[in-house]
């Protein structure tokens, strides 16, 4: 190794009660390996160790910042003294690249000290050690003659002549050894010119712990003891320091100390306290205040109050358990001077490094999206400013920041008004990786999904955190139908935007797909904006409003429902009036309407027709048109099955008239007309209907009709007897799994119910119509509110 010039920074020194402070600069550190050495000037360099530390007044630590912090007391060992008011010390600062420390590179460094004002008794208390020193021309002995002192005293007789010697009181006895042997226990003992110094490591065999005021107490009792032919010398060299009184709350640390110390303070009633000074990282603080700091105190303590996070002190990011959080680290001292009648003065000094419990920090996701400009805009804080962002995942997919960046992605650091920061993302509502659901009526619901990836503090720890923000905007336009007729259709102009993503087409209780269209008789027809369907007036799904003669309101209607939820959003309608000579519509509530056009040569009174039960005439009529309207189980209407159809079959005819009385024919022109009239009816079919009362003729189509001219048809005549009925509730509209009988059974607003009544008759007369049905609040049918589904039929 070799001397160098100290490089510009590296070092800084002071001298702050009667302590050598030196704090070299990390930075320049980084990489390296250092030791330092203390430099003896005669016994040369000398490798500060733990056990040389305590022993001879040396501390060496790290400030909150990381920078190595070396200090010794003006009393310690190798410091040159110059009558007890100026010292210095010289130390080798050794730099190496490597651990072994060869090739170092050594600094040397020289600090000096003045001090003259000195206290009659000073006691330092530092990290690993406390020292007392005491003036020798105070008198030694109290006058009180304590137990402490009296115990000493017999001990006397037998100290070596011209030697000093040193005894402990401790609770395990008195202890009295000569100065050699307190150094390889640890103490350190010696005189200067004017004073004697006692120097003990924390926590030894003689030292004792006492409760002072709430705080832990580590004691020493000793007597340094003196004898020179008459000269007899006793000098107490008691020290006494605290080794807790440390509290924490969420936002402040707290330091207590004894304010009288009752080992220190023999006449307490003498006790003065005159002067009480605090510092921060070795200098002294004149303004507390102006920091936040509370310095305070009463009959019994000094306190000492630090905002965590204030000034002086370091907040540091920490990883614990997966949790992120902060730790807060403070260097103090304090400085209490008092006086009292044995020791006129004492200056008493404790040096403390203050670092709190790891203090959990959940950070939070501060959503700042911009609805108007499609754009999430998410903060993701608090941070100190030793974390950094490494990466970011979203919708699980990985990015690396610059890959971020160059998917279009935005990432910046924003600071906030706490001195943290936080990291800003933006991310457009239409990038792929954004999750995307229609809700509610016009409205798309787009969420982010984020993982971040954070590096903590110097030691890089890693950090996760996700987060999930959502934003509503009302931005889907529910499409508008157009409706328009010929003489013979219904038209509807639908727009295909969002068809089938966002919504469908439903007739009734099921999707008007391209087979429905077909199977029904409807065209459909697209272009490159909408829908067109074209349906033929007599088609399944028409609703005929009003059906008089030659005259029929119809009303076609599809509704537009949500994709998920099957949420009916418009009912798209085209209503139109249509003339008409010939038609036959069945009705699903078993009305049928027929209006018939007889042409006949010659013609016939169209008054006179009438159905098979002759009572039946018709409703309106003229020279070759009649309007008949009942009910299939009026009329004489007949019943048949068909394979999978209900037929439902009547009649309208005119016969001749005969002259009464007369047993011969009557020869006439009136030609004998029959004409057949038939509904078709599915005879297994799910019927959509909702709980509150409708107009039976305002529901769908529910069968087809056809006119047959016959000329003649048997006479139908219809049997009553008990039938055996059964009614059930389906779980579903495929009608093959049923809920047990009389149970009550939940279900939500605007969930469907599919209801089955069966007749369970062989009977091939036997015929089911359903009446009446309705819905109670309770299980008794005859309880309200009553909500009904079908009324009469």
């Amino acid at each position: 190794s070799g001397l160098y010039v100290l490089p510009p920074g590296f070092v800084e020194s002071s001298c702050q009660s009667r302590i050598f402070w030196m704090k070299l600069n990390k930075l320049l550190l980084q990489g390296k390996f250092f030791q330092l050495e203390i430099n003896d000037p005669h016994a040369g360099p000398i490798l500060l160790d733990e056990k040389l530390a305590s022993r001879c007044g040396y501390v060496l630590s790290e400030d909150v910042w990381g920078n190595p912090v070396f200090r010794a007391s003006v009393l310690g060992c190798h410091v040159a003294n110059e009558v007890d008011e100026l010292f210095s010390l010289t130390v080798n600062i050794k730099v190496s690249s490597f651990s072994s420390m060869r090739a170092a590179v050594t600094y040397t460094y020289p600090m000096y000290c003045s001090y003259s004002s000195w206290a009659s008794r000073e006691i330092v208390c530092e990290e690993n050690y406390m020292e007392v020193s005491v003036r020798t021309d105070v008198p030694a002995v109290s006058n009180d003659y304590t137990v402490a002192w009296m115990s000493a005293l017999p001990e006397t007789q037998n100290v070596a002549y011209q030697l000093w010697q040193l005894m402990f009181v401790s609770p395990s006895g008195r202890k009295r050894i000569t100065v050699s042997d307190a150094a390889k226990l640890g103490y350190s003992f010696n005189n200067t010119l004017s004073r004697v110094y006692l120097r003990a490591p924390y926590h030894t065999n003689e030292s004792d712990v006492s409760v002072v005021s709430g705080v832990n107490m580590n004691m020493v009792t000793s007597t340094s003891m003196y004898r020179q032919r008459w000269l007899l010398l006793l000098i107490d060299t008691t020290v006494s320091c605290p080794v807790d009184g440390i509290s924490f709350t969420d936002t402040t640390l707290t330091w207590t100390v004894p304010r009288v110390i009752p080992t220190l303070v023999v006449q307490e009633s003498t006790f003065l306290s005159k002067t009480i000074l605090m510092g921060v990282d070795g200098r002294v603080i004149v303004n507390p205040e102006e920091n936040n700091y509370l310095l305070e105190h009463n009959e019994t303590h000094i306190r000492i109050t630090i905002p965590i996070g204030a000034e002086g002190g370091k907040l540091k990011s920490a990883i614990s358990g997966g949790v992120y959080g902060v730790i807060y680290s403070i260097d103090l001292f304090l400085e209490h001077t008092w006086t009292d009648a044995d020791w006129q003065t004492t200056k008493y000094t404790v040096i403390k490094s203050i670092t709190t419990p790891f203090m959990p920090q959940m950070p939070t996701v501060i959503n700042n999206t911009l609805p108007e400009e499609r754009l999430f805009n998410i903060a993701f804080g608090h941070f100190l400013l030793d974390v950094s962002l490494v990466a970011i995942a979203i919708g699980n997919v990985p990015f690396t920041l610059s890959e971020a960046q160059h998917h279009g992605f935005k990432i910046y650091e924003t600071l906030f008004s706490n001195r943290t920061k936080g990291f800003v993302l933006e991310v457009s509502f239409d990038d792929p990786y954004v999750l995307k659901e229609y809700v509610n009526r016009n409205e798309t619901k787009y969420t982010l999904l984020v993982n971040y990836t954070i590096s903590v503090g110097m030691e890089m720890t890693p950090y996760y955190h996700s987060a999930e923000v959502e934003c509503v905007i009302a931005d889907i336009e529910i499409p508008e139908g157009v409706g328009y007729c010929d003489k013979e259709n219904l038209y509807l102009a639908i727009p295909t935007f969002g068809l089938h993503h966002y919504w469908n087409l439903y007739l009734g209780s099921q999707p008007l797909n391209r087979h429905v269209a077909l199977t029904n008789g409807y065209l459909a027809a697209t272009n490159s904006t909408h829908l067109i369907l074209q349906i033929p007036l007599f088609a399944m799904g028409v609703i005929y409003e009003e059906v008089s003669f030659q005259n029929i309101k119809a009303r076609f209607d599809v509704a537009l429902r949500k994709v998920r939820t099957m949420e009916t959003l418009q009912m798209f309608s085209v209503r139109c009036s249509f003339n008409s000579s010939a038609f036959i519509i069945c009705q699903p509530d078993g009305t049928i309407m027929i209006s018939a056009q007889m042409k006949t040569i010659p013609a016939i009174d169209m008054s006179k027709t009438k159905l098979r039960d002759s009572s039946c005439k018709p409703r309106e009529y003229n020279k070759e048109h009649a309007f008949f309207k009942f009910h299939v189980t009026t009329c004489g209407t007949s019943v048949r099955f068909e394979g999978d159809h209900i037929i439902y079959e009547n009649e309208i005819s005119y016969e001749k008239e005969t002259l009464p009385g007369q047993s011969i024919p009557t020869i006439t022109r009136d030609p004998d007309y029959r004409l057949s009239v038939l509904c078709y009816y599915q005879a297994k079919e799910t019927l959509v209907l909702s709980a509150f009362a409708t107009n039976p003729s305002t529901s769908p189509s529910f069968g087809s009709g056809t006119i047959i001219p016959r000329s003649n048809i048997a006479v139908y005549r219809r049997i009553r007897q008990a039938l055996n009925v059964v009614s059930r509730v389906s779980k579903d509209e495929s009608f093959m799994e049923f809920y047990e009988p009389n149970v009550a059974i939940l279900k939500r607003l605007v969930e469907p119910i599919f209801l089955e009544v069966e007749l369970k008759d062989e009977s091939p007369d036997a015929e089911l119509y359903l009446e009446n049905c309705w819905v109670t609040a309770s299980l008794d049918f005859n309880s309200a509110p009553r909500w009904n589904i079908t009324v009469d039929g």
